[in-house]
């Protein structure tokens, strides 16, 4: 089943549940607990199942199982009914472009997916490293090749993370890319490079400054605000009262990582507040669990998150 790199892939399945897996030809037995044994089974099922379906198997395929069975643990905790059963992840929504496929890695990856496929705007905090831009930039690309939008636009703050990069040459493009890299690599890794460079041209794509978007009504559009802690409060005000018919807004950023000025107040944490309560904005709130880039980014979060507590009492 996970040929090459199967023993490492089985290992951390055992140390993640307390299990211990023998392979004899074709077959895997499970010794150890009862439960643990059940889990470790839903996790091998379906890791089988994204195998029959031609999906490559790798160290992220395991971790993402694992996860979702730490959900669904939680879950069924929380309802007194754990029988340790079940798949890991049922029925999980996913994200489809004509470049690849994208499964949801996070049990909070798969509420934020969701949640775009539901609501019209929805915003996604939390910590870097949690899929926030590539997912959302993943969904806009998606929804333009299947004809829902007709365009994507991309949109960031110009602020520098505490350091000044000058004067730079060039028209607006070049001028934004520094700030836009990370926006350009999500859409490389969904969307072929010459399509992508295709509806740039046409402006199919737009990079679209955030103090550039006052005065327009963006319709028939997906819209992402990218690092939008660094939006000030009217500039947050502005920017969603862009939205035009039959459009999708989708707002990320890290209010840890804030670089405006002392005096100045974030547009995404006063939005976050104001809109808490409102039907049909979606909210979703990633954490250090969500970490999907090296496992290092998870602990120095949490070592921050830690000195911040410490800090409060």
């Amino acid at each position: 089943m996970l040929y090459g790199e199967q023993n490492a892939h089985l290992r951390n399945i055992e140390q993640a549940l307390g299990v211990d897996i023998t392979c004899r030809g074709n077959e895997l037995l499970l010794s150890g607990e009862s439960r643990n044994k059940q889990q470790a089974r839903a996790i091998l099922e379906d890791l089988w199942q994204q195998v029959q379906k031609g999906q490559d198997i790798d160290h992220h395929s395991v971790d993402a199982a694992l996860r979702f069975l730490d959900r669904q643990k939680d879950d069924m905790n929380g309802s007194g009914k754990n029988n340790g059963g079940g798949s890991a992840k049922n029925d999980q929504p996913t994200i489809t472009t004509r470049k690849k496929k994208i499964l949801p890695r996070t049990p909070m990856q798969a509420d934020y997916i969701a949640a775009m496929q539901e609501k019209h705007m929805v915003f996604g905090i939390g910590p870097a490293g949690t899929g926030k831009t590539y997912i959302a930039v993943a969904m806009a690309v998606a929804m333009l090749e299947e004809g829902k939008i007709e365009r994507i636009i991309l949109s960031r703050p110009a602020v520098e993370a505490g350091e000044r990069i000058g004067f730079l040459p060039g028209e607006m493009r070049d001028k934004m890319d520094p700030y836009m890299r990370p926006l350009y690599d999500s859409l490389y890794d969904a969307m072929a490079a010459d399509k992508v460079q295709k509806k740039l041209a046409s402006e199919e794509i737009e990079i679209a400054p955030l103090a550039f978007m006052r005065g327009r009504t963006l319709n028939n559009a997906f819209i992402i605000l990218d690092e939008a802690q660094n939006a000030t409060r009217m500039q947050m005000l502005m920017f969603l009262t862009r939205m035009g018919e039959n459009s999708r807004m989708v707002i990320t950023g890290d209010p840890s990582q804030i670089d405006l000025p002392d005096n100045s107040g974030s547009g995404l944490v006063e939005a976050s507040h104001i809109l808490a309560d409102e039907e049909n904005i979606g909210f979703v709130y990633f954490s250090s669990r969500d970490v999907v880039r090296n496992k290092l980014v998870a602990q120095v979060i949490k070592a921050y998150e830690r000195r911040k507590q410490s800090k409060k009492t």
